[in-house]
């Protein structure tokens, strides 16, 4: 592990070793207790309290993935993350597809995989992950849609006995992904996933409609079904909408 006391984004330092062709163990960790440029998907920026927080990122080598298996790479990861901090919070803690972490309603972390490729196959994968644990106040913008396992808890939480929780557990899931067990691990997947097979709503070009989450289609497409009719989206053709 290396530890940074500021960097504009774990990803990017990791990024840079890898290009620079910087030997590398596979699970190296990065960790920053400050990251002042966190990105999300989409561009999106991550803001966190200097020294409150988990921002890291881990270095993988799934050579042994298709590219069309990429999002079971994600379904590790992000079963991983989601039962180590289920150790703490329990099981209100769900994944949010594709790349988040819900307590209830809440948004508690994010995850953004940015994979490395040569030619058609699978060079390196960089894990950014971001939890929000003692961090108390968050930007008016996010006061309702954000929290913190502190905040959950009404405790602090050693950060270092955390992230070598999350660790542990992402190591675990990604094992057995590298063993075959793919089955398996959408089951898993799925049985932790946010609002699968419930109702909610969502919205597609501007039109809002209720629907039920069925599946997980292979890429990694989400499955909704309304009055009747499944269909498939990505994670830029459909919006979560809050329910009423």
């Amino acid at each position: 592990m290396i530890r940074l006391s500021e960097v504009d984004s774990t990803n990017n330092f990791l990024k840079d070793r890898v290009s620079n062709s910087e030997p590398l163990p596979e699970g190296t960790v990065i960790m920053a207790d400050y990251q002042f440029a966190g990105r999300g998907q989409q561009d999106n920026t991550w803001y966190t309290e200097p020294g409150m927080n988990l921002t890291f990122s881990i270095y993988l080598c799934p050579t042994f993935l298709q590219i069309k298996d990429q999002f079971m790479l994600n379904m590790a990861v992000s079963v991983g993350i989601r039962d180590a901090l289920r150790v703490f919070l329990g099981p209100l803690l769900k994944v949010k597809w594709p790349n988040d972490l819900y307590y209830d309603q809440q948004k508690t972390g994010g995850i953004l995989i940015e994979n490395i490729l040569s030619g058609v196959n699978f060079k390196a994968s960089i894990i950014g992950i971001g939890i929000n644990v003692n961090q108390l106040i968050f930007e008016p913008a996010l006061k309702n849609r954000a929290t913190s396992v502190c905040k959950i808890l009404q405790r602090d939480v050693n950060l270092m006995e955390l992230l070598k929780e999350i660790c542990s557990h992402v190591e675990s899931q990604y094992l057995k992904l590298k063993s075959g067990g793919f089955n398996l691990l959408q089951e898993n997947y799925l049985k932790g996933l946010y609002r699968f097979n419930e109702n909610g709503l969502y919205q597609h070009e501007n039109r809002i409609f209720e629907g039920v989450i069925t599946a997980i289609a292979p890429g990694g497409l989400l499955v909704i079904k309304s009055n009747g009719i499944e269909k498939q989206y990505n994670f830029k053709e459909v919006e979560f909408l809050n329910n009423i």
